[in-house]
């Protein structure tokens, strides 16, 4: 730095100073065990999200343009045999572990924040050679700064301006979390937020693309190698402005409408925002989780068949409704997954996925039996809600109302389940033997000295 930190100090704001305060310290930060716990389910997901991904059509687009750009080994490409710099492998990862629905999410912050958290961290950890305490302090410090910028921006009122949370939460997430791999001092930190603030960007018209290649772009993609840009530049000595979230034309100036800047730093260090995010149960769209949740527990009740339905009513928030009615694809369309359901008594991620499905005469005839509506008061809720109400052909009335999904903070999954999504995901890419070898890995990931060590488990050729 060419001016010192006595000459600085007054024009770096209290906010600005508690933040990179806390990301400096994060390599430094033991976790509590039930965070560590947590973020282990969410490194497990992630990675069974990626390599699942990297088979769909984002993930074949990420893969062919990464291998087209060479690069410095430092970080694999997941579900290939390419090794490139840390910053490619970010973008290609990012876009394998939001290639479609099956990532982690953070439905009140509006925020996915596995999807370029997970793989800014794991790629920087390669570059490094960092261990696996370091990539879990990482992630939780990621996860933190991730909801609490889209918190911050305004959330919903942000989005509503037609900004994208997904896209300016998870760039200052991922950047945090290749911070604490790189151990940036509180400077250089400050540094990065400015590189950060500077390529933050992101447009809410995502929802209109259809194959889910731009989304996975914008979701994890892009976050995920802004983010790890921002560190390394910081890591190499640029510097540039000393407090981006005040002053003149900062980064909360120029979103003030909807901002509260100081929820960015509120309950840092007591709330962890990993323990708000949900695992989702099923690998689809995250509004259906809840209705699934509800028709499963129909089914299970009243053993209940295709056969004997009438007629289906949805009732989910009014948001939820509009992003899952009758959308074009398969994993995020409610009425497609509910048919789904009835007809084979769960969802897969085969299942959820299978295009052959979609003009499956048997399911077209069921979804015209299901009616979706939507929500204000639900909307309101506290938890992710949904009720199913079904009209069997014999009479009955069957009713579920799901208050607390499966997989979310209020209702969390344990270990099994947790692993039997991953085996789902993980065995038709790299087979059960490496299913279960990484599985053992990540729960006893503090062992790990070398994130290099995990590239044999998540290679495919």
């Amino acid at each position: 730095m060419s001016t010192g930190t006595k000459k600085t100090a007054a024009k770096i704001s209290p906010l600005m100073k508690t933040l990179a305060g806390y990301i400096a310290a994060a390599p430094r930060r033991a976790l509590p065990a039930k965070v560590a716990e947590r973020a282990k389910h969410h490194l497990l997901d992630t990675l069974a999200a990626m390599l699942s991904g990297s088979r769909l059509l984002p993930g074949r687009r990420a893969i062919e343009f990464i291998a087209a750009q060479g690069g410095t080994p430092e970080a694999q490409v997941i579900g290939s045999d390419i090794v490139t710099t840390a910053i490619n492998a970010a973008l290609a990862n990012g876009m394998h572990a939001h290639a479609d629905e099956t990532d982690d999410t953070y439905y009140l912050a509006l925020v996915h924040p596995g999807c370029a958290v997970v793989p800014a961290a794991l790629a920087v950890a390669e570059r490094e050679r960092a261990g696996g305490t370091a990539l879990l302090r990482a992630m939780v410090l990621g996860y933190d700064v991730c909801a609490r910028m889209s918190i911050a921006l305004g959330i919903e009122r942000f989005r509503e301006r037609g900004h994208s949370t997904h896209s300016f939460g998870h760039m200052f997430g991922a950047a945090a979390a290749a911070a604490a791999i790189l151990r940036l001092d509180c400077d250089r930190t400050r540094y990065l937020l400015s590189y950060t603030a500077q390529q933050a960007s992101g447009l809410s018209c995502w929802a209109r693309d259809i194959e889910h290649v731009e989304k996975a772009f914008d979701f994890g993609g892009m976050p995920a190698r802004n983010g790890v840009t921002a560190a390394l530049m910081a890591s190499m000595k640029f510097t540039g402005v000393e407090d981006v979230f005040d002053g003149d034309r900062s980064f909360f100036h120029a979103h003030g409408l909807t901002a509260d800047p100081q929820k960015l730093i509120r309950g840092l260090g007591r709330t962890y925002e990993i323990m708000n995010t949900s695992i989702k149960r099923w690998a689809v769209g995250y509004p259906i989780q809840a209705p699934l949740d509800a028709v499963m527990n129909l089914i299970e009740k009243h053993r209940l068949k295709a056969a004997d339905v009438g007629r289906v009513t949805i009732t989910i928030d009014d948001q939820g409704a509009r992003t899952v009615n009758q959308r074009t694809m398969a994993s995020i369309n409610i009425q497609h997954l509910v048919a789904v359901m009835l007809l084979d008594g769960d969802i897969s991620f085969a299942s959820a996925h299978d295009d052959r499905r979609v003009r499956d005469p048997q399911v077209l005839k069921l979804k015209e039996s299901i009616e979706l509506k939507g929500s204000a008061a639900l909307g309101r809720a506290k938890t992710t809600q949904a009720i199913v109400e079904i009209a069997t052909r014999d009479g009955r009335r069957l009713r579920h109302h799901t208050k607390a999904v499966r997989g979310t903070a209020a209702n969390p999954m344990p270990r099994g389940e947790v692993e039997a999504k991953a085996r789902d995901l993980l065995r038709p890419v790299i087979g059960a033997r490496r299913s279960d070898r990484l599985i053992d890995t990540v729960w006893n990931i503090e062992r790990l000295r070398d994130a290099r060590a995990l590239r044999p488990m998540l290679k495919v050729k």
